[in-house]
């Protein structure tokens, strides 16, 4: 009896051990902590511009990246972390990374959101092991008035991104070159 005893103890022990390591963090609090940041930038972004609750509604979907930091002295990088919603519900969290070599120096915090506008781009997008953001996107950017143009609206482009909240002394924000890769936070 005792053999058998130690055999099951081992069993337990050895699959409690294996379901620790393979969890990838399910139980840990990463998750709540981008869909609290996220609902904030979702209502910081809907209520300053106003124009982008319409291309929400049009979206087949929409990637919110509610804090990149970005810094550079020759080389540099970005980092950040957000979730995907269709219609409205987190289906996924990603990454992204962008490095870069060239004339910079500073640092920057900024969101974004890429407002997925057709079905086609969205399967794209969560089919693909790592998407990078290229020249099919379109940038909304905001006129001298702080509204966004009509014409970023009111477009035909696949994927538009929307870049606000930037802070920092590096000139400029671009998601160009920026590859998103599916987490488990």
């Amino acid at each position: 009896m005792i053999p058998q005893s130690r055999r099951m103890f081992l069993a337990g022990a050895a699959g409690s051990l294996f379901t620790a390591a393979c969890d990838n963090g399910i139980r840990s609090r990463g998750a709540e902590m981008i869909d609290r940041r996220v609902a904030n930038t979702l209502h910081y972004l809907f209520s300053s511009f106003p124009a982008t609750q319409d291309l929400r509604d049009k979206s087949a979907g929409m990637l919110v990246m509610p804090l990149v930091t970005q810094a550079g002295l020759g080389i540099g990088g970005s980092y950040g972390r957000g979730a995907l919603q269709v219609d409205g519900t987190t289906i996924d969290y990603y990454s992204a990374t962008q490095a870069s070599i060239g004339l910079q120096i500073g640092a920057q915090q900024y969101a974004h959101v890429l407002f997925f506008m057709t079905n086609e781009s969205l399967y794209t997008f969560r089919t693909s092991p790592g998407w990078a953001a290229g020249a099919d996107i379109e940038y909304a950017v905001k006129d001298r008035g702080g509204n966004l143009s009509a014409a970023t609206t009111t477009s035909l482009s696949p994927v538009i991104a929307v870049i606000f909240g930037q802070a920092g002394l590096i000139g400029g924000a671009s998601i160009s070159g920026t590859k998103y890769t599916r987490i488990i936070p």
